[in-house]
């Protein structure tokens, strides 16, 4: 499977939004986005104008590069958001949330997306008491999520868990940091999403 190897401190200085890409590292001073807010490359604090088409795929890619996908994956989803009852851009927005590598960083048991992915693959979760090890696997309503008992004492788990305290668990979470267990209280909404994300672009660039 295809994957980015390079400097993700580059994507945000490209898509010009902090992305939490590299866990702890984004809440410090070694932020390369905070050192040097401009997009990468000998041209990158030049003046930039985008046509419309550009602010649509510059959106699209900011939000798709902030959960980790590929191009076919967040197209898939997209379709299905799209097939769905209610507004197609929030329906793909809460989607991404209740992916089952964003629900465990956003619980706290991951520094970051990519973390968590890795994580989940190598069957360190359980959901409602069965091993889940695909990262897409969309979590519901009730649902708990557990940390599996042979991997309680996992290095990134333990550290990520001290180090949650640095950023919020979202409303619609409930963490038990003593028996490592997350609950899914509700399904996120919008008003839920604090990122600044314009999923209108996004559902404006797939229907052209």
């Amino acid at each position: 499977m295809a994957r980015y190897c390079e400097s993700v401190c580059r994507i945000c200085r490209r898509e010009n939004h902090k992305l939490f890409l590299k866990g702890d590292r984004c809440y410090m001073d070694k932020c390369s986005f905070e050192r040097r807010s401009y997009p990468p490359g000998q041209h990158g604090q030049g003046r930039l104008k985008f046509s419309e088409y550009g602010l649509q795929l510059r959106e699209k890619q900011k939000i798709k590069r902030m959960y980790g996908l590929l191009e076919k994956q967040f197209r898939n989803l997209f379709e299905k958001a799209e097939l769905a009852k209610g507004i197609t851009g929030s329906n793909l927005l809460v989607m991404l949330e209740r992916r089952l590598d964003n629900v465990t960083y956003r619980s706290g048991f991951a520094n970051s997306r990519t973390e968590a992915r890795q994580l989940v693959r190598h069957g360190h979760f359980s959901v409602n008491g069965r091993k889940v090890n695909i990262p897409s696997y969309l979590v519901s309503k009730g649902d708990t999520i557990e940390v599996r008992e042979k991997s309680r004492k996992c290095t990134r788990v333990l550290g990520a868990i001290e180090a949650v305290k640095r950023r919020e668990i979202p409303q619609w979470l409930e963490l038990d940091p003593n028996v490592f267990k997350s609950t899914v209280r509700d399904l996120p909404n919008r008003d839920d999403l604090t990122a600044p994300m314009e999923e209108r672009l996004v559902v404006e660039l797939y229907s052209k």
